[in-house]
């Protein structure tokens, strides 16, 4: 999972930089076709070192699709209607892998096996470059003559290092040269990184694109979905499955209330968007997750917990998504000139995954902190700090039959999965309420700037 997400996060701004400068139609393609020659080489993998180098692959491949698509859209989809209409159904379809992937990717493991969900993707990617051939417009950005090489590696190693350093949920120490190094490395990557993006003539990330309010305040909203709504995927089916004891289709089959009005309602969100402004659709956006988490929070404090009772914060929290998810990105995109899409779209979805990366690995530190805890204050005696740290490890990963065999009662387990579920699901709803405000006041500097050109304005003709 680690080896998608880093390769993703690395890879996106360096993916639209490179279809800027030679096509984003030429690089779509070559992404779609290393998609399935990689997710070919997970399915007949021998062993999980070629599974993982090979997750690898698919992470930066899919990297540079998702920077690719979004460029496209924006060039070929200029017209605000028109625009609104394709990024509308860019959601529905986006959606619609997110709501029915887990059911699918269930129901495949039951009838065939594990290696037919990574198989299946061939074919479908195969589709896709027929498709891209056929429909998508060739499109660069024409001032793009070199690669930021620099900008590329050292936001890379950056990225690299600090999920690096968060998965392994421990501060570097002296004793631990590897922990250290990394974050030695990280460091001087990153001072390296912003000194060269801020010297180059064209830089991969233009940090002068944060003057805009409307493409920052979109920043923060892509931001704000990777603080909640996305690395909590991972976490709730664990949830469903061991701490509320559904079975894999079952948990599947609930999850899509979390993720089904993600297919739903970006159309609304586009409509919403056109009529009433970024400033309105995305803060909103943030504040239904946030109630949707703080929904779901209550639910598990029920004297029986139940999934019956997870669904309305579920609905809630996937409606929010839906809402802001397209317009997050149209707005981003369309704030910046059409020359700079890939630019733009590198730079929203390296937010998202660069947060996503260090969110799933910050959920999983509050899960285990939160299973550590309440087992700490409820076991009567304190196995040995190693066994100790082995049962929390089973419990956070769902694994409660592994921890009887440790001592640790089901019910005792099943209460301590809860209540590390319960500290994420706070953690989530207060990201999507903070990051809600401070969107909500970067979008309101437009409205500022424009007042004081206006009052310039009428000082001058006076």
């Amino acid at each position: 999972m680690n080896a998608y997400t880093l390769a993703m996060t690395a890879c996106l701004m360096a993916a639209g930089a490179l279809a800027d400068r030679f096509g984003r139609k030429r690089i779509f393609g070559m992404g779609i076709a290393a998609f399935g020659l990689s997710s070919l080489a997970c399915g007949f993998a021998p062993n999980a070192p070629v599974l993982i180098a090979a997750r690898f692959i698919q992470g930066a491949s899919g990297a540079v699709m998702l920077a690719c698509q979004i460029a496209v859209l924006s060039h070929q989809f200029r017209d605000g209607q028109e625009r609104s209409r394709a990024f509308g159904w860019w959601g529905i379809v986006f959606g619609g892998g997110l709501g029915f992937g887990p059911l699918i990717g269930g129901l495949t493991v039951v009838a065939l096996s594990w290696e037919w969900v990574f198989l299946v993707h061939v074919v479908i990617a195969a589709m896709a470059l027929g498709f891209a051939r056929v429909g998508v417009v060739e499109s660069s950005d024409p001032h793009a003559l070199r690669i930021d090489l620099m900008g590329m590696v050292t936001l890379s190693l950056t990225v690299f290092s600090l999920v690096f350093l968060i998965t392994r949920g421990a501060f570097p120490s002296a004793d631990d040269p590897i922990g250290l190094g990394m974050a030695v490395i990280g460091l001087c990557s990153a001072v390296i990184f912003v000194v060269t993006e801020l010297r180059v003539t064209r830089p991969m990330f233009d940090f002068a694109a944060f003057r805009n309010p409307t493409f920052s305040g979109a920043l923060l909203g892509s931001t704000g979905m990777n603080f909640s709504f996305w690395p909590f995927v991972i976490y709730l089916p664990i949830y469903f499955q061991s701490g509320l004891g559904l079975g894999s289709v079952a948990a599947g089959s609930a999850l899509l209330a979390y993720t089904l009005p993600t297919l739903i309602a970006p159309p609304f969100g586009e409509r919403l968007l056109l009529r009433r402004g970024p400033r309105f659709v995305i803060p909103l956006g943030l504040m239904t997750i946030g109630a949707g988490f703080l929904a779901m929070l209550l639910a598990t404090r029920l004297g029986h917990p139940n999934w019956i009772a997870m669904l309305p914060g579920c609905i809630i929290t996937g409606t929010g998504l839906g809402v802001m998810n397209t317009p997050v990105t149209n707005t981003a995109t369309a704030s910046v000139p059409v020359e700079r899409a890939g630019m733009a779209s590198g730079m929203d979805m390296s937010a998202r995954m660069i947060s996503l990366a260090i969110n799933i690995a910050l959920m999983g530190f509050i899960l285990t902190t939160g299973v550590a805890s309440y087992l700490a204050r409820t076991l009567p005696d304190a196995p040995p700090e190693a066994t100790f740290r082995i049962i929390v490890d089973l419990i956070s990963a769902g694994n409660l039959a592994a921890s009887e065999a440790h001592g640790v009662s089901a019910s005792i387990a099943r209460a301590a999965l809860t209540d590390g579920i319960g500290r994420v699901m706070l953690y989530g709803a207060i990201c999507a309420w903070v990051l809600a405000a401070a969107s909500f006041v970067v979008f309101g500097r437009i409205s500022t700037s424009r007042l004081r050109r206006t009052s310039d304005e009428h000082r001058m003709l006076r």
